[in-house]
């Protein structure tokens, strides 16, 4: 009987150190993971039909959404448009680029032996002697 006992209470607080075993880990539950995206995804759904960006190209954009919660917020807002007769708004930037992504980062040519202070100028200082240069080339070229 002891020997029970004993089992069920280290069993007990062995699966009860399963969610935070998980947690650790980096483990989330399917379900609250869905529902803590949800919102983000009806979100996002209006606000591409605002847009008048097509349904599949925002499940391609926003493919880490859930599809259904995209499709629940394009369907509301298409609703609400046409009961108040809005018309779509052209969005005016590119769309977000995907999570994971990284943009390329410029590399700024320095000279051997110099500081980024000693060999950095201004881009206007560096373009003006090489359009003033580029004006000659021309006037010459146009004069023969």
């Amino acid at each position: 009987m002891i020997k029970l006992v004993t089992f069920l209470l280290l069993s007990i607080v062995a699966l009860s150190g399963c969610d935070q075993i998980a947690q650790k880990m980096g483990i989330e539950d399917p379900a609250k993971k869905e529902a803590r995206l949800e919102p983000d995804g009806k979100a996002v759904g209006s606000a591409c039909r605002q847009s008048g960006r097509a349904i599949e190209d925002c499940y391609s954009i926003y493919s880490w959404l859930p599809k259904s919660s995209i499709f629940a917020g394009w369907k509301e807002m298409d609703e609400y448009m046409r009961e108040n007769k809005l018309e779509t708004i052209v969005p005016v930037l590119p769309p977000p680029e995907k999570p994971g992504t990284q943009k390329k980062k410029k590399v700024e040519a320095e000279a051997p032996g110099t500081t980024k202070a000693e060999g950095a100028t201004p881009p206007e200082k560096e373009a003006a002697p090489v359009k003033e240069a580029a004006r000659e080339d021309n006037k010459s070229t146009a004069k023969r």
